[in-house]
């Protein structure tokens, strides 16, 4: 992943998916040269089949660059529009080494 491409996306709002499933999103706030994020008003999205997603705040949220698998703008005016708690999905399954 090239932090060139990432920098067009600082101070953006952006999701971040990992190595092990997880779905982070947050304003990109900084990234370096091996890709370690920086996150601000950071929450967790943790998807079920049976309930809406649930959100867990991280405030100020660092990513490391090696568990990042992809990084993508988020549409603003979408975004709040989204009720999230009608949404049910399967969680994403962790990448096996």
């Amino acid at each position: 992943m090239s932090s060139l491409i990432l920098g067009e996306l600082l101070n953006g709002l952006v999701q971040v998916i990992t190595n092990d499933g997880k779905v982070f999103t947050g304003r990109l706030r900084g990234i370096d040269q091996t890709t370690n994020l920086i996150l601000e008003n950071c929450h967790e999205r943790m998807f079920s089949a049976d309930e809406g997603v649930e959100e867990i705040r991280h405030g100020l949220y660092v990513i490391r660059g090696e568990n990042v698998v992809l990084v993508g703008e988020i549409d603003e005016a979408k975004e709040e529009q989204t009720d999230l708690a009608s949404i049910r999905a399967e969680p994403i399954m962790a990448l096996v080494h």
